[in-house]
């Protein structure tokens, strides 16, 4: 289990939590199937929105010359 499923786990009620641990364990075994519920998912980490922004997304483009220059002339 990765460090964010362990923190997302010991956040939450003992049981909860030992499900959940459970859960992500039985799911790193090949070929089983572990069925999350909502709140579980989204306890362990799965729902985290890690998308760039615009204004980053802009910065890391190398290919687009900088926004005052690329306005079309007449």
């Amino acid at each position: 289990m990765d460090e964010s499923g362990k923190k997302a786990a010991g956040s939450a009620d003992p049981v909860t939590a030992a499900v959940l641990n459970e859960k992500l364990a039985d799911a790193q075994t090949p070929g089983f199937w572990a069925e999350f519920a909502p709140d579980e998912a989204e306890l362990a980490g799965a729902f985290e929105e890690s998308a760039l922004g615009e204004a980053e997304a802009e910065e890391s483009d190398i290919d687009l010359p900088p926004p005052e220059k690329s306005e079309a002339k007449e």
